[in-house]
């Protein structure tokens, strides 16, 4: 499936990206080389095969809970971008 320069920007739209000209068509040809493969995949026979949910059969790792005390809002706030006393402030979302 070949991914044009059009589609890249309507991606990089899409996920806030600026993509200069020259990335455009990298990002085109590596795009369209993955989805290509992936279209291989479909010829893949997998007849006797049985299908699993996962790479890796691992259990969950559980700790009990325990109580402790909180750190503070100077702690927790330390890399906030900008904080107002002890809570964050956050770009406005609904009007």
């Amino acid at each position: 499936m070949k991914i044009s320069q059009q589609e890249v920007e309507k991606i990089a739209h899409l996920a806030r990206l600026d993509v200069d000209d020259e990335l455009k068509e990298t990002l085109a040809e590596q795009l369209s080389d993955i989805l290509d493969y992936i279209d291989a995949l479909k010829d893949v026979d997998v007849d006797g095969v049985t299908p699993v949910s996962g790479a890796a059969f691992m259990n969950n790792v559980l700790r009990e809970d325990e109580e402790k005390p909180s750190p503070g809002p100077d702690v927790t706030l330390a890399n906030a971008p900008e904080r107002d006393q002890d809570f964050y402030v956050v770009p406005r979302v609904v009007k």
